[in-house]
């Protein structure tokens, strides 16, 4: 299909040419444009790109036959994608047959919080009996001191109650969730680039990006928080359709037909409880309860939406558009989003909160009871509260001061180009045993490796850039989106430098880095409008390109998966010597 994110230049949230102020007319020099006359209406809710009838003509496709592709591609393509994804990930995903990385703690928390409420302290040898038994190995009964909240712990639960107590079960839940946000960025990259090409050529992306790969391969939490950060911004984004569709609506047509801005509709037209943003709160509020650095995105993504408001209602013809979104948008936008995610948050722990207060349930539930009735103010709230509250606070204390080294800690400067992966990971076959192959010559290597797929990384890099000058000097929403996204999930990481963090925690905001790249690439091959030289020259460049990243992605599969493979082809894709 032909359709490029240049094919739809949508600043649709700018004031008209007469009106705008003139540091914008200095900017165009740096290539800013003014947004082209059209109805109000395509300028709200801009149409979707359709394929140019040179392509089916080019392929000899009747066009009856063109109409139902065109029809039926805005699922078909995206599921296509799915399908893809849900492959290469669900392939032989028991294997390793081992407890990888940090899945001694959450497949293990997991099972003690889906059949007691509450994580236990297991012992040092518990990954070989569980390994060995499965479902009958006994859980503990003294609670264990965890500090990551319970949401993502009872979603790799879930498989584990469904397929056992062993790597198939504690994996098949990130695994599905790592399928499922492939297809939810396919639709997203969709809607916000009106392209169903460029929305499958963003998920096709992340499907053979090896840092998702891994993650949706290994039971630990971001990538649960990852699908439900994706899911708040694509209930976001449908939410800002239906809400620039009811402006749209509302609005008058002159006698030709054109939808006409008007001041009173602008300044006034309430735009009901819109519950794509309910959604959306409760999306946040079981991604705070994965991991505390959804909060991040509980904020980022709230001024984007209360902006992405401001500027439906001044395309709409709002004299006073900030006014009028104090007025009648932003207190339902905080009632649907804050109270909604404290909300679920809370909730995340009812099998904590349940568990007894004699000593015998989840770590410090007995808290209050015992020494936390000091203060004077203190009986004006239920037990649980104040021994949550407590632990709480001990485990910001914990996170703020985490500071031990470890082998694959990481500088956040370093994770845009894949600068340090992490090993989840690593075995030496002798010739013969686990799949080394028995003429190897010398031990083999098998390991898995949270690294990128670095062709993508490193475009992305670039990309990125490419998406904040859209967004400050063309005014591009949609580039504004998506550098919010990537900014939430990784600035933060810079105020916590000194702390031991690692690369891994990026698969939250790679979502978005898809999406740049997507957007990077839609530039590349150019606008339909453009001629058939720049578009076949453009074309052929971002396919030879994702070509490219395909390739990588295959040729680092081995590690990606733990295949056995000999020591020399393990060296020569240690590309960077801090992969090692």
């Amino acid at each position: 299909m032909t359709s490029t994110a240049s094919s739809m230049d949508t600043r649709q949230d700018q004031a008209p040419q007469e009106q705008r102020p003139s540091w914008q007319q200095r900017l165009r020099r740096f290539g800013y444009t003014a947004a082209a006359g059209s109805d109000v209406r395509d300028r709200l809710v801009p149409p979707y790109v359709r394929p140019s009838p040179r392509m089916w003509q080019f392929l000899g496709v009747s066009r009856p036959l063109a109409e139902r592709i065109t029809r039926w591609s805005g699922w078909g393509g995206p599921l296509l994608v799915t399908l893809l994804a849900g492959v290469l990930r669900f392939w032989n995903l028991g294997s390793p047959k081992a407890v990888i990385f940090d899945e001694t703690y959450y497949a293990k928390d997991a099972w003690a919080l889906v059949h007691r409420g509450f994580e236990v302290s297991w012992d040092k040898n518990a990954n070989d009996l569980v390994l060995k038994l499965g479902d009958q190995v006994q859980i503990p009964t003294d609670a264990a001191y965890v500090v990551h909240p319970p949401v993502g712990k009872y979603v790799i639960g879930l498989g584990e109650l469904m397929f056992g107590f062993n790597p198939f079960g504690w994996r098949f839940m990130t695994a599905l969730l790592g399928t499922l946000a492939v297809l939810m960025l396919c639709r997203i990259g969709r809607r916000i680039f009106r392209s169903t090409f460029l929305g499958c050529l963003a998920g096709t992306l992340m499907a053979v990006d090896g840092l998702a790969f891994v993650m949706a391969r290994t039971s630990l939490l971001d990538g649960v928080l990852m699908f439900f950060v994706l899911a708040a911004f694509g209930c976001l984004v449908i939410d800002r359709d239906r809400a620039r569709a009811k402006l749209a609506a509302a609005l008058p047509a002159d006698p030709d037909g054109r939808v006409r801005p008007d001041a009173h509709i602008g300044d006034t037209l309430p735009l009901g409880w819109r519950p794509w943003r309910w959604l959306a709160g409760l999306m946040l509020g079981l991604a705070i309860g994965t991991k505390w650095n959804g909060l991040y995105f509980l904020v980022a993504f709230g001024l984007m939406t209360v902006l992405w408001d401001v500027g439906a209602r001044k395309v709409a013809g709002a004299s006073r558009p900030y006014a009028a979104v104090v007025k009648h948008d932003l207190g339902l936008a905080f009632l649907a989003t804050v109270p909604v995610a404290i909300v679920t948050y809370l909730a995340s722990w009812t099998g904590w909160i349940l568990s007894p207060t004699d000593g015998t349930g989840g770590y410090y539930r007995n808290w209050a009871t015992a020494d936390g009735r000091s203060s004077d103010w203190s009986w004006l709230f239920p037990d649980w509260w104040l021994s949550l509250w407590h632990y709480e606070h001990q485990v910001y204390e914990f996170h703020v001061g985490l500071s031990s080294p470890h082998t694959y800690q990481s500088n956040p400067w370093s994770w845009i180009v894949d600068g340090r992966p992490v090993s989840y990971f690593y075995e030496s076959p002798l010739p013969g045993k686990d799949g080394c192959p028995v003429d190897a010559g010398e031990k083999c290597a098998r390991e898995v490796l949270a690294i990128g797929t670095p062709l993508l990384w490193w475009v992305a890099a670039f990309a990125v850039l490419y998406v904040l000058w859209r967004w400050f000097f063309r005014r591009d929403w949609r580039a504004g989106a998506i550098a919010c996204g990537v900014a939430a999930g990784y600035l933060p990481w810079f105020l916590y430098q000194e702390r031991t963090i690692f690369f891994f925690y990026a698969i939250v905001f790679l979502p978005f880095l898809c999406l740049a790249v997507a957007m990077f690439l839609g530039a590349i091959i150019g606008p339909p409008r453009a001629g058939d030289t720049r578009r076949v020259a453009g074309a052929t460049g971002a396919g030879v390109l994702v070509l490219l990243i395909a390739w990588n992605f295959i040729y680092f599969w081995p590690i990606y998966t733990g295949t056995a493979i000999p020591i020399d082809q393990w060296r020569s894709r240690m590309w960077l010597d801090t992969w090692v």
